[in-house]
């Protein structure tokens, strides 16, 4: 999802808007039995198995509400991306997105949109609730851009919880743009973009490198985390530390 700041944007009524997707099995195959939208949030299928956001409209900017459910039935697919980059603007107040997935037993979720730009003066909110069943695969990619081209980055709080049968298998949490945090060089040095990917596949052993971490968690999943100068950068750490954590 993309968008352009207009003149006329601080005076747009923040929206409120929940989309849904949602998968069914038929016939021993996966039919998309849900797709709800509501701008900017827009859900197009693209295949078989496979849902795109598709931009209608500016967003998210501040004081956005936005929401997205995803229910991924037990033995079906469901690939989840987007058709371009999301920029967040500023606007009055924090944006929020809040992300509820739940994957059934035997399904497969692929969850790899584009990357999400937070512009300079945007505070965004991002919150994933992921349930997993017992005996599901889950790819859930997120990249993120710390400003447009010459700009600083805006503010971001994210959160990522991910939950099996029940139990915490991953809690996650971290800021982008805070200048407290982002000026020291411990934190993200240089880097212009930042990436993880958590994935149920099980690492066999920690992988450290330069802008790359790939460690198995205590429950059956592994956590990549990248850093980079740039999204190419970017995506090609994350796709070496996926192929590492599923050998």
């Amino acid at each position: 999802m993309t968008g352009l700041l207009t003149a006329g944007a601080s005076a747009r009524r923040a929206m409120r808007a929940r989309a849904a997707v949602a998968t069914a099995r038929a016939d021993g195959r996966t039919v998309v039995s849900r797709l709800a939208s509501a701008p900017p949030l827009t859900l197009r299928q693209t295949g078989p198995h496979t849902v795109h956001l598709v931009s209608t409209a500016a967003g998210p900017l501040g004081g956005d509400r936005l929401a997205l459910d995803v229910d991924v039935a037990p033995g079906t697919t469901l690939e989840l991306g987007s058709v371009a980059s999301t920029l967040v603007l500023p606007g009055d107040g924090p944006s929020e997105l809040v992300v509820t997935a739940r994957v059934g037993t035997g399904a497969t979720l692929r969850f790899a949109p584009e990357p999400t730009v937070l512009a300079t003066g945007c505070d965004h909110r991002v919150a994933v609730r992921l349930t997993v069943e017992a005996g599901a695969n889950v790819s859930w990619r997120e990249e993120i851009v710390l400003g447009r081209h010459g700009e600083p980055s805006g503010r971001c709080l994210a959160r990522f919880d991910a939950t099996l049968d029940g139990l915490p298998l991953l809690r996650q949490e971290f800021t982008a743009g805070d200048p407290a945090l982002d000026s020291s060089p411990a934190l993200y040095g240089t880097a212009r973009c930042i990436g993880t990917t958590f994935l149920t596949a099980h690492a066999a052993e920690p992988y450290v490198a330069e802008g790359l971490a790939v460690l198995p968690l205590s429950g059956p999943g592994t956590l990549v985390t990248a850093l980079a100068a740039d999204a190419v950068e970017l995506r090609a750490l994350l796709e070496q530390g996926e192929r590492l954590a599923s050998r």
